[in-house]
């Protein structure tokens, strides 16, 4: 009994996945083709990265250094001033660093400079028109050093090349920036002359040729005098070793200038609280005018 209900089974098994498979021959399924793929379904190859232990071939090597370097330091790397600030004095000294004897088919030159913090300055031109000055033309200049001093060991223009000169920008010329904007007048080289020609007479330009002193091709120092109206922040000090008018090393280092004291808490008053430094210039000018009314007036009673 057990053996015919097992036949049975089977039986009906192979009947119903015959209703799953249908018999008989079966059509061709037609091929199917695929449209060519385009450049956005295109799939990218995988980049691989080189291994952290791969040999990625031998690194640069390291620019050769200059046959003779500039070691220098200054006698002080800050300039405080106060209400009795009358000018200062700041000290460039330094030596040579070589690696081979002294070079003796041409002279070695040492430039200095200090340069001060740059501004906008707009130089006008006076004309007189009807028997009174008015401004006429005006050029204005990007950015222009309130102060800045040059000394050298030898005449600066028989020592350094133009091209030299225009990259490192060294001469008082050169250290001008470009103008601000687009200028509408014939000469502006006229213009900056003047008003390198009138810092030089205030002070704020000078060139000291043949003020660096040079020992044995090795020892340099340089004194600079900073005037009284020096503006407070940042000067750049640099310094360049020059053989055959090329510039074969340089140095430079910041000089910090600041007001100290009661003309820094001044200074700092004016700019960041207008309204309260108005108001007690106000009280000072009321106090002091009514302190020497009466005043005159005890002398007067006397």
């Amino acid at each position: 009994m057990r053996a015919l209900i097992l036949c049975l089974g089977m039986v009906l098994g192979q009947g119903a996945w015959a209703q799953d498979m249908p018999q008989g021959p079966q059509p061709p399924v037609p091929a199917q083709v695929n449209p060519p793929a385009s450049p956005a379904d295109t799939v990218p190859p995988i980049m691989s990265f080189p291994s952290p232990v791969t040999n990625r071939g031998t690194p640069e090597a390291p620019p050769p250094e200059a046959p003779e370097q500039v070691v220098a330091g200054m006698s002080s790397d800050a300039v405080s001033i106060t209400t009795s600030f009358d000018g200062s004095e700041i000290l460039l000294y330094g030596a040579v660093k070589r690696q081979t004897p002294i070079p003796t088919s041409s002279l070695l030159q040492v430039i200095a400079t200090v340069e001060g913090p740059s501004r906008s300055v707009t130089i006008r031109k006076k004309e007189r028109r009807l028997g009174i000055w008015v401004n006429a033309e005006s050029v204005v200049v990007g950015a222009a050093p309130s102060f800045y001093a040059v000394a050298t060991t030898a005449p600066l223009r028989l020592i350094l090349n133009p091209e030299e000169d225009a990259r490192f920008r060294i001469s008082i010329p050169t250290a001008m920036r470009a103008f601000a904007r687009p200028v509408d007048v014939e000469n502006p080289v006229e213009f900056t002359e003047a008003m390198i020609d009138m810092r030089i007479k205030e002070g704020s330009y000078r060139l000291d040729d043949g003020a660096v002193t040079l020992v044995d091709d090795t020892l340099f120092r340089a004194d600079f005098r900073l005037p009284a109206n020096l503006v407070e922040g940042t000067y750049k000090t640099r310094i360049f070793l020059v053989r055959e008018g090329r510039v074969i090393d340089s140095y430079s280092a910041p000089l910090e200038v600041r007001k100290v004291g009661l003309e820094r808490w001044l200074y700092r008053l004016a700019f960041d609280q207008p309204l309260i430094y108005g108001l007690m210039s106000l009280l000072i000018a009321a106090v002091a005018g009514w302190g020497a009314s009466a005043a005159f007036r005890a002398l007067q009673r006397e």
